[in-house]
């Protein structure tokens, strides 16, 4: 394939005077006349030399005008940037003079062009409009002085200047070479407004000021600005360098210490605590479908980094999925006469309160099972109530816990929480047969009256589900996710009165066992005022 030809022309002048190196020196004077090029986006300044890229018809017949002629051209910005053909009242009536050192065409039809600023001027009238603008114009020199206070604005821009090019990785070396070899207050100005990182709107605000010091004291803020910005953004790279930097040498490091560990034949510690966790879970003999998720979830953690936060979370729940008591159980006693007699050993008088107990007692060992109302018994603190739940218990020969729902309002005290939630935990129930690690204990519900419920739920609505034996046997924590069965869990409750008790929950109760004492007896022993005897009343 041919690759078409471009035309290269240089316009360097031939044949002019030169100087003591050998560079041609240009030596002709601006017109005052002056071919206007409408600029887009960009503000050229006198001293900087940029390359434009031209399309239009107008505009590239007026590049060859000046390429023919005397090169020098007026370089104006645009007020609005998609105008095509710019008329005068589209154009700012400041721009700067130029000059076209080289011209490139190419086969689409475009032009690019490398222009020099030479100096400001203003419009004065547009003499033509057609082929292009030509505009008649009045040249302006810079204008300073040798105060001091031009002398120290200049050496703070310069400053600045020079700390944004430390920082700033898109300035080109050749703007760091002029910024450390430009002495004049009027170029470095120019130099600074054409390379620092501002609208058209501030450059050609910039370019209007013929003033060298208003340039330089409106470039100061300006400045300050571009260096804060440029030190925060390095800052900031910086600290996500050192970040990615500490992570791949950490994982260098752990990377290195596994192929020592191989080649000592010694296990990693992450596959020797997955081989551990994979014995437990076989030791324990849990049902199939925790079974099924814990192995599951151990073929995620051991493919999860341990830096990873959720790695924390996977092992705590396959802890949790691995020391519940699935499949553990204590056998019951159900000895009537023995948990007589404990039973009074443990509680004097209290009658007929004993006598529901073996009662209820008596019914589990002719049904074998223990669906059927739940006990509740109700009195004023202090009459025994909790401490007859732990005499159940131990008649029964099983294990005891206690739940205290004084002032619950939180259902998920019940329930558990979601596992997204950072520090989730599983409910107090299925805390308690952990603790106890029998699926089977004597569980007292105490304080059921004083179970109350806002925002966060209703604690006493999910007791329904716990205390109905048609249900729990397949009841859900939300933590585990997983249905374990309550039905061999013994629950008793108490209260010290059944008004404040939700009506649904109380119909899961028989008929209260009331633990009141008549009235105390106050006894002078041994020079100790002692409480008489307690008795139970129906």
């Amino acid at each position: 394939m041919n690759t078409p030809e471009t035309e290269f022309i240089s316009i360097l002048g031939a044949g002019g005077p030169q100087d003591a190196a050998g560079t041609k020196v240009w030596s002709k004077s601006l017109p005052e006349s002056l071919p206007i090029l409408g600029l887009s986006d960009i503000v050229i300044f006198p001293g900087t030399v940029t390359h434009l890229l031209v399309e239009t018809a107008p505009s590239i017949r007026l590049i060859d005008d000046v390429v023919a002629g005397d090169r020098f051209l007026g370089l104006v910005l645009q007020r609005n940037p998609e105008t095509e053909n710019p008329t005068p009242a589209d154009l700012y009536s400041f721009g700067c003079a130029g000059r076209v050192l080289k011209m490139l065409k190419f086969p689409d039809g475009s032009v690019r062009v490398a222009v020099e600023g030479l100096r400001r001027f203003r419009i004065l009238s547009y003499a033509s409009q057609s082929p292009y603008l030509v505009a008649r114009t009045e040249k302006f020199k810079d204008v300073a002085d040798e105060s001091l206070e031009l002398t120290a604005l200049t050496r703070n821009a310069e400053r600045e200047f020079q700390e944004i090019i430390k920082l700033s990785p898109t300035l080109a070396e050749q703007v760091k070479v002029a910024a450390l070899n430009t002495e004049e207050p009027g170029k470095l100005a120019d130099l600074i407004a054409a390379n620092l990182n501002l609208s058209l709107e501030e450059r050609q605000h910039l370019l209007e000021m013929p003033a060298v010091k208003d340039r330089l004291t409106h470039l100061l803020p300006l400045l300050s600005r571009e260096l804060e910005v440029l030190k925060l953004g390095s800052k900031i790279q910086n600290e996500v360098v050192t970040s990615m930097s500490k992570n791949q040498r950490d994982f260098f490091l752990r990377e290195q210490i596994r192929a020592i560990q191989r080649e000592l034949g010694e296990v990693e510690p992450g596959a020797a605590e997955a081989k551990d966790l994979r014995e437990q879970i076989e030791r324990n003999n849990l049902p199939e479908e925790p079974k099924r998720v814990a192995l599951k979830e151990l073929e995620r953690l051991q493919q999860m980094p341990v830096a990873v936060a959720e790695y924390t979370m996977t092992r705590n729940y396959l802890d949790w999925l691995i020391s519940m008591p699935w499949s553990k159980f204590t056998e019951d006693k159900l000895d009537l006469a023995g948990a007589s007699r404990l039973l009074d050993e443990q509680h004097f008088g209290l009658r007929k309160v004993k006598d529901r107990l073996l009662e209820f007692l008596a019914v589990i060992k002719l049904k074998q099972q223990l669906k059927g109302p739940i006990l509740c018994l109700v009195g004023p603190p202090g009459v025994g109530k909790t401490s007859l739940g732990k005499s159940v218990a131990d008649a029964l020969g099983r294990k005891f816990a206690r739940i205290s729902l004084g002032g619950m309002r939180d259902e998920a005290e019940i329930r558990g929480h979601r596992r997204t939630y950072v520090g989730a935990l599983p409910g107090r129930i299925i805390q308690s047969l952990r603790r106890v690690e029998s699926s089977n204990p004597v569980i007292l519900l105490d304080e059921l009256d004083k179970v109350g419920s806002d925002f966060r739920g209703d604690p006493a609505s999910a007791l329904l589900e716990v205390l109905d034996p048609s249900q729990n046997n397949s009841f859900v924590d939300h933590y585990l996710d997983l249905p374990y069965d309550l039905s061999r869990v013994l629950f008793l409750t108490t209260a010290n009165w059944l008004d404040p008790i939700h009506p649904a929950l109380r119909d899961r109760k028989s008929s209260s066992c009331p633990v009141t004492p008549r009235r105390k007896k106050w006894k002078l022993r041994g020079g100790t005022w002692c409480p008489g005897n307690w008795r139970s009343t129906a």
